[in-house]
């Protein structure tokens, strides 16, 4: 019986596992590191908001084709699926900044966000 419920609550453990890796994304202006999960073909989180300075971009391909994640005239390199890695931007001024996937196709599939820089 022990393993039954176990299988019947792993539904919930993933999709909490899940959540915890959005929440840093939507902390807030005071946020300096974003957990961007790439799939096919959007980004989760599509809308970020954080403070003015430099911030951290955690992405991870989690799709079966590849992509990418460009921003301010910063872009990470092409990932695999199951890859990911950093890219470091520096916001000095507040505003919108849309971020997009660079693989022909994948923004008119829906593969694009905004950053919101708080003032």
């Amino acid at each position: 019986m022990k393993t039954t419920v176990n299988r019947a609550l792993l539904p919930l453990a993933l999709t909490l596992s899940t959540l915890a890796l959005a929440v840093p994304a939507s902390a807030g202006p005071g946020a300096r590191s974003v957990n961007v999960v790439m799939t096919d073909y959007k980004f989760s989180p599509s809308t970020v908001r954080v403070a003015r300075g430099a911030v951290t971009f955690n992405v991870v391909n989690r799709g079966k084709a590849v992509h990418d994640l460009k921003i301010a005239g910063r872009k990470t390199p092409l990932y695999a699926s199951g890859r990911g890695g950093t890219l470091r931007v520096t916001f000095k001024k507040a505003g919108r900044y849309p971020f997009v996937c660079t693989v022909p196709g994948h923004v008119a599939a829906g593969m694009k966000g905004t950053l919101t820089v708080a003032g």
